[in-house]
């Protein structure tokens, strides 16, 4: 895939493209994995903060002024992540450098883990307001980190229909979360529930 590829799938997905995204994730994966695992020196963790990455990605990706910066913008990410996640272990043992130049302790401090833990209960709060097949969708790609063929043989549908899918399932997903801060309610203890299996997988 060529870099002017690249950027013309990355325009594609900002105006709402349904498949472009999608390309993107499967270009980028194994990029985000390499420099989680470099960062964390865990292939687990390293798998889980990729998933996490790509969805903070998909949430702020209308954000990104200059397609051009897109690899460097997902770099940052992803580093600022991989610290977050670092900051959390305690103690620090064979942590870069860098990191632990950047790292204020080895424990968040509780307004930190406040922060983490809103943001998290945002985004298990607006899945569980969507369709179940969004929900189960975006689950299995971001979440489970299923690819577009596993999902296929999943669901028994499509790869197309699948990359349909997930643009529209993001869409809807990105609208709750906004309906989510314009109009804060409580999570049930329905949600609350799921939140917790979701969490655990």
């Amino acid at each position: 895939m060529t870099w002017n590829e690249i950027m013309l799938l990355v325009e594609r997905a900002q105006i709402g493209d349904r498949q472009a995204y999608g390309e993107l994730v499967e270009r980028f994966q194994p990029a985000v994995y390499a420099l989680a695992l470099t960062r964390l020196r865990n292939p687990n963790e390293a798998q889980e903060l990729t998933q996490e990455v790509f969805i903070h990605a998909m949430t702020k990706l209308d954000q990104l002024r200059d397609p051009h910066c897109f690899l460097g913008w997902l770099r940052q990410i992803t580093v600022r992540m991989a610290i977050n996640r670092v900051t959390r272990r305690a103690p620090l043992v064979g942590a870069e450098q860098d990191v632990l130049q950047n790292t204020p302790g080895a424990i968040d401090n509780p307004l930190d883990q406040m922060v983490r833990a809103e943001q998290r209960a945002e985004l298990w709060v607006g899945l569980e307001r969507l369709k179940e097949i969004d929900r189960d969708t975006l689950v299995a790609f971001y979440i489970r980190g299923r690819s577009l063929k596993q999902m296929s043989r999943d669901f028994e549908t499509p790869v197309g229909t699948i990359k349909r899918r997930l643009h529209v399932a993001r869409n809807r997903l990105r609208r709750q979360l906004e309906r989510a801060r314009a109009n804060p309610a409580a999570p049930t203890p329905r949600r609350q529930a799921r939140h917790a299996e979701l969490a655990a997988v």
